[in-house]
């Protein structure tokens, strides 16, 4: 007589059916969320570049000043240098002998690009709230801080594209070399 038990059977046929049935769940669509309209992927579109077309708004570190202390001194300090978060943005050096500093002053090649990340991810417990005209206030008085424009200095989209980076050619263009 054989010691194959029923229960032993149904065991069997529950294991090699299960993988049966996780593949089909696989295949089948979880039907989650909704189709993104234009206009919703529009407003996504958030890009800035040294191309593109920088919004309307405008601040001088001065009116920044404010914003910096609500919004941005809990993780990068009341004087840019890190805070709980020990993120740094102003100081350090991209010559140092020793590992370098990235902060905005040393390391970012393009005001642009401070922007862009600054309108998209900043402040990090709440991305995207910021108005442009706050993203313009807020990034004057980073410029301000790391000693490259003055406090009364209007930041726009006319003059953040013209602000020449101390790193500006720090970086190397891949695509052009063979």
């Amino acid at each position: 007589m054989s010691n194959f038990k029923p229960t032993l059977a149904l065991a069997l046929c529950f294991t090699l059916s299960a993988p049966l049935a996780v593949a089909q769940q696989i295949l089948e669509s979880p039907q989650l969320g909704n189709t993104v309209t234009q206009m919703e992927l529009s407003e996504l579109d958030l890009i800035a570049s040294e191309e593109s077309v920088l919004p309307a708004g405008s601040g001088t570190a001065f009116q920044g000043r404010e914003i910096y202390a609500a919004k941005c001194a809990s993780c990068h300090g009341a004087e840019g240098l890190g805070g709980a978060a020990n993120q740094p943005l102003v100081g350090g050096n991209m010559r140092s002998e020793d590992a370098p500093i990235r902060t905005v002053g040393s390391y970012w090649p393009h005001a642009s690009t401070l922007f862009d990340y600054v309108r998209r991810a900043m402040p990090a417990n709440a991305p995207k709230s910021l108005s442009n005209t706050e993203v313009y206030q807020v990034i004057a008085y980073v410029l301000y801080m790391n000693g490259l424009i003055d406090q009364y200095k209007v930041i726009n989209a006319e003059t953040l594209l013209a602000l020449k980076m101390p790193n500006a050619g720090g970086f190397v263009d891949m695509s052009a070399s063979d």
